[in-house]
């Protein structure tokens, strides 16, 4: 891997998105979940989901490197209002780019991003697999349980929050 770029994804990005959400669960999702819980959290992950997410005010960053003389989106995060001053984000990074420092350079920028929107905390539904990139950033738990997939289909999680320092009003 080499030329890592971190960038604001756009629309034409949103099947390379689609395709490293896919890889991080595949490789590394099954050290904390069950294959059929693995499959359902992969399958219907389109590029489609990501353009409605940023439709709806989703905004997403994404790392970009060579790999084999291509260019591919090794990573990504995003930054979204839940309701209020309370944002949500995500990190997923390729298995092969993992415990690089990619993850918490992607939750940086939309930390900063949630920040400059008004944001004064980041709650989580966090995958068991996700739990302790979490921790290591500043997250706590605040509860575990279930969440739901896009297809319904449920998949233990872990609940966590960051109070934001230096917040803007």
């Amino acid at each position: 891997m080499s030329d890592i770029l971190i960038r604001r994804a756009g629309p034409s990005d949103v099947n390379a998105i689609a395709e490293a959400h896919r890889d991080a669960i595949r490789s590394i999702g099954p050290a904390f979940y069950p294959p059929a819980d693995v499959e359902a959290w992969a399958q219907g992950l389109g590029g489609d989901l990501y353009l409605s997410a940023m439709d709806g005010g989703e905004v997403f960053f994404i790392a970009t490197g060579t790999v084999d003389g291509v260019v591919r989106v090794l990573g990504f995060a995003s930054d979204y209002r839940i309701e209020g001053t309370t944002h949500g984000t995500s990190v997923y990074v390729r298995g092969a780019a993992a415990r690089r420092g990619l993850g918490t350079a992607l939750l940086r920028r939309a930390e900063v991003h949630a920040r400059a929107a008004g944001a004064q905390r980041i709650e989580i539904e966090a995958s068991l697999a996700g739990t302790a990139f979490y921790e290591a950033n500043g997250y706590r738990e605040v509860g575990r349980g279930e969440t739901r997939l896009k297809s319904g289909y449920p998949i233990a999680s872990v609940f966590m929050r960051k109070e934001l320092e230096g917040r803007t009003a």
